[in-house]
This record gives structure tokens, C-alpha cells and sequence, in this order.
């Protein structure tokens, strides 16, 4: 049996090809080349297309394979409504606990992450990013509800952050209203700050990957 993260390594790759317009519906996701690009034998690769069928994003056409389904702009601002939603809680919680000491590793962050990109180091930059939103999860004090974001949060193309215009960018021009909302101390204004943030940088991904609009129903 495969090792499971094997497995789930195979799924993300593909899940992110599919989610930054790589992969496009319709087209084919070969096992082989897929095992062939991640360096791991096709048995957890064929694992982790089978979670992605579950999950949607692949269809099983009898004798022919894994194909890629359909992904609409709606699907991808669902995706990011549900992350909002549950990041925008955790920050909120986060701000009565947030201590002077991790109020400022918040702001070093955030210097970092302005420098990187002034160097373009974009690696760097997501790396500050990473630890800018895991600090506030953490603080929040609510393992549950940061396992369900956690949970959500597989549905980000981390994988190709470089790819995504704008996002590098996203990350220092608005978290610089979710900090300045932590100073002031208003939950609120933290929940709207952070749900913000999520949301723009899920019409970033929508922008990129040049999604089809949903059908609507007619007569």
C-alpha cells in the first residue's frame, strides 16, 4: 500500500495544476507522466487521482483515463469564501489573545515580506506569508476551527504562488490592514481585514487561471 503522503502529494500537485489553469477541463491527466514529474512510482499517484475524482476535479472515462472536469470562476470563489470565512473568525479570536511579543514578530514579518519583494526574493516572501498567517491561527486558540481552515487551505495553489500575478504583493499590501486592525484591538475590524485579504487573493486566482463562467439555468 502506498504511503499516504505519497499519495496526497500526487493529489495536490495535480489539484493545483487544475486550479492555476495548467490543466485544463477536458484534457487528460497521464499517471505515468504525472509519476514521472514527482520522482514516485504510479501507485500512489493513481491514489491520489482517484481522491481528486472524489473531490470533483477529475473525471474516470472507461478505458481512457483521468480527465480533467469542469472548474468555473464560482467553484474558485466558493473555495475562497469558505477559507475567508474561517480565517477571518480565527483572526478575529486571535486579537484578544495575540501577546506584545507576537504582535511585533507580525510586524518583523511583514517587513520581511516588503524587503523580498523589493529583492525578489518571491521564496522568501511566501515563506513570511506562511508564518504571518500561521502566528494568528495559532494564537487564536481554537485547534478545531484551525483544522478545519487547514482542511480548506488544500485548495490553495502554494505550489505555483509565484504564478499567481499579484499575490506576492497581496500578501504585504493587506496584511498591512489586518496589522494595523490587530494594533487597534477591534476584532471586528481584524475579521473584515483578514476575510478581505482571502477574498482578493481569490479573485487573483480566478484572474489567472481564466476560468469559465458558471451556466445558468435557462427556460
Amino acid at each position: 500500500m502506498a504511503r499516504p503522503q505519497l499519495s496526497d502529494e500526487a493529489a495536490a500537485y495535480v489539484r493545483e495544476l487544475v486550479l492555476t489553469g495548467q490543466l485544463r477541463a477536458g484534457e487528460f491527466v497521464r499517471v505515468e507522466r504525472v509519476a514521472e514529474e514527482l520522482e514516485m512510482s504510479v501507485t500512489p499517484v493513481r491514489e491520489g487521482l482517484l481522491a481528486l475524482r472524489g473531490e470533483g476535479f477529475l473525471e474516470l472515462a472507461p478505458r481512457r483515463g483521468f480527465v480533467v472536469a469542469e472548474l468555473t470562476e464560482d467553484d474558485v470563489r466558493d473555495l475562497f469564501w469558505v477559507q475567508a470565512r474561517l480565517a477571518g473568525e480565527l483572526a478575529a479570536r486571535a486579537t484578544a489573545h495575540l501577546t506584545a511579543e507576537q504582535v511585533k514578530e507580525l510586524e518583523a514579518l511583514q517587513t520581511s515580506i516588503t524587503t523580498a519583494l523589493e529583492r525578489g526574493d518571491l521564496d522568501e516572501v511566501e515563506r513570511c506569508n506562511h508564518a504571518f498567517h500561521r502566528t494568528i491561527n495559532l494564537a487564536a486558540r481554537s485547534p478545531k476551527l484551525a483544522w478545519f481552515l487547514r482542511a480548506s487551505t488544500r485548495y490553495v495553489p502554494n505550489r505555483f504562488y509565484h504564478r499567481i500575478g499579484g499575490w506576492p504583493d497581496a500578501s504585504r499590501h493587506d496584511h498591512t490592514e489586518v496589522l494595523a486592525a490587530i494594533l487597534a484591538g477591534d476584532p471586528d475590524q481584524v475579521r473584515r481585514a483578514m476575510e478581505e485579504h482571502i477574498t482578493h487573493a481569490g479573485q487573483l486566482l480566478v484572474e489567472h487561471a481564466d476560468l469559465p463562467v458558471a451556466a445558468t439555468g435557462g427556460d
